[in-house]
């Protein structure tokens, strides 16, 4: 996993267009006994790989087999797995996880080459495991995943496998990383001593 998050450590009050109730549920796990996939679907920075992450964390928890892994690797090493005559060894592999969480779809296409590799790994799991996906929507839209896996056809296929079954979580809230950097900008703002006089200054330097 990237970091130790859990769904406790989610402030669902910054984002309140998420239903916690279904986020719960799904850190129940329930969804894996009928091999559901997950989908977050966001803008930068509003918290999808965190729930992901905590679903994730629950699953080995619980001795369930996961794996997180961001798309931009995976496709790395199913690639390097072909060229190096492993492509099958290394397909099995991410097929037999019964949560693979897949991070970062969207943000860097996808050559043709990759896109059928990705495509194989999930068709192995299609109804047979549990996928979580985090995707990117500034411009990238799940109706425009062609531009991603540089094949029309082949996004429809994969996106049909994904959306099937799945639990679609769209998170439309500001970003966690500018609430940080607002609360970090109020704390280091200090006293406004615009109107003090710097003889005034000096003396409050002096008393302190």
């Amino acid at each position: 996993m990237p970091y130790e998050k859990t769904l406790a450590d989610f402030d669902f009050s910054y984002q309140p267009g998420i239903n916690q109730g279904t986020i719960e549920d799904l850190g129940s796990l329930r969804f894996t006994q009928e091999n559901q996939n997950i989908l977050f679907i966001g803008t930068s920075g509003v918290g999808k790989t965190h729930l992901a992450t905590a679903i994730g964390i629950e699953g080995c928890k619980q001795g369930i087999s996961t794996q997180f892994i961001r798309c931009s690797d995976l496709i790395n090493k199913l690639q390097t797995a072909q060229v190096q005559g492993r492509s099958e060894e290394v397909l099995r592999r991410y097929a037999r996880f019964q949560i693979l969480i897949i991070d970062e779809i969207g943000y860097l296409p996808i050559e043709s080459v990759g896109a059928k590799l990705f495509f194989q790994l999930i068709e192995r799991r299609y109804e047979r495991k549990s996928t979580i996906i985090t995707t990117i929507t500034t411009n990238i839209p799940l109706s425009k995943w062609g531009n991603t896996f540089s094949d029309k056809m082949l996004a429809n296929a994969i996106l049909d496998r994904l959306v099937h079954h799945a639990k679609v979580i769209r998170i439309t809230g500001r970003s966690y990383r500018m609430k940080d950097h607002l609360i970090e900008k109020k704390d280091n703002s200090g006293p406004d001593l615009s109107g003090f006089s710097s003889q005034n200054k000096e003396r409050s330097s002096e008393t302190l």
